[in-house]
């Protein structure tokens, strides 16, 4: 068991690692033929904090893990809103900007309440399944966010803050692109492969260690990155973080995951699905609640005790049985 734990805690450091690497030798790239600081943090900075879900949830798809696959995008997406944002919320109260919350908080919600429809058979099937055809009807939803995005932001109607750049040669941007994609490779393979078998001797399910520790491991990112703009005071990059994850994971992530093999879903779930709705209900109500545009340091506490209860009392379940 302290190997399985070892082996596992090196994937989420390779899986860290690799993103970071794939990030920063893609930007160079993208720098080094002059593709504008936009759309570099749309896509490639976006895609990087993402990757390690997207890695890992490949995999165990190809495998068959459905548990896995739905644990880590609602563990994570629920780790992101209550415990990622709580904690960012209660380092500095976030201001929000307007169209973050009549735009993408709505469209965070939309995007897991098709979830919700699509795992239980509302389209396109007679079983509860993520079926490939939901995945393709993600991907265009997907597709269709990044329009909306580049548009806004061609708009101009937010600041946008530019990357810091330095120059790199083409041996480096190279071997950071390819250490970084081995990393999230290899790392992902670890969680995968040892989380199962972690599982399995101790008798825990595969949901309990999608929504907990593979959820967290690939949360990391998206936490370090929030907790850092909080630090500094910015509250559009800790939020907006923290939102734009959300909808990757279930627009782009979940797509790609049931492309690859379709994805049975237990109601077990729903219980995790009626709580990411509430939570993005709740936070688009504080809003306008107290300093409007702002989530306060009362609110982010309530979010983070309220899923640290929660998981205390998922853990709690599973062990009792």
């Amino acid at each position: 068991m302290f190997i399985l734990s070892i082996l596992i805690i090196a994937g989420f450091a390779a899986l860290i690692f690799g993103a970071n690497w794939l990030v920063d030798g893609a930007s160079a790239l993208a720098k080094k033929y002059n593709v504008s600081d936009l759309i570099i943090g749309l896509t490639i900075v976006s895609f990087g904090t993402s990757a390690p879900e997207l890695v890992v949830n490949s995999l165990a798809s190809y495998n068959g893990y459905s548990d896995i696959i739905l644990g880590n995008i609602l563990g994570s997406n629920n780790f992101n809103l209550f415990i990622t944002l709580g904690i960012a919320g209660l380092i500095y109260p976030m201001r929000v900007q307007k169209s973050t919350i009549w735009k993408e908080i709505p469209i965070s919600f939309g995007a897991a309440l098709l979830f919700y429809m699509m795992a239980n058979n509302f389209f396109f099937s007679d079983t509860t399944a993520v079926l490939r055809i939901d995945g393709v009807v993600l991907l265009l939803c997907f597709v269709a966010f990044l329009f909306y995005v580049f548009k806004e932001m061609k708009a101009g109607k937010e600041p946008i803050e530019e990357i810091i750049y330095i120059p790199k040669s083409n041996f480096k941007i190279w071997s950071l692109i390819i250490l970084g994609l081995a990393g999230l490779i290899i790392g992902g393979q670890l969680v995968v492969d040892n989380g199962v078998k972690l599982a399995t001797l101790l008798g825990i399910s595969e949901k309990i260690i999608g929504l907990t520790i593979i959820a967290v491991g690939t949360s990391l990112p998206e936490l370090l990155t929030s907790v850092v703009a909080a630090l500094k005071k910015n509250s559009g990059i800790a939020i907006g973080n923290i939102i734009g994850s959300n909808i990757f994971n279930i627009l782009l992530i979940l797509s790609v995951s049931s492309l690859i093999a379709p994805i049975e879903f237990h109601s077990y779930f729903n219980l995790d699905l009626y709580i990411l709705l509430g939570g993005t209900i709740f936070l688009f109500l504080s809003m306008f609640v107290g300093k409007r545009n702002r989530l306060d340091r009362w609110q982010s506490a309530f979010l983070l005790i309220f899923y640290l209860v929660y998981s205390g009392y998922l853990v709690w379940l599973e062990l009792a049985h």
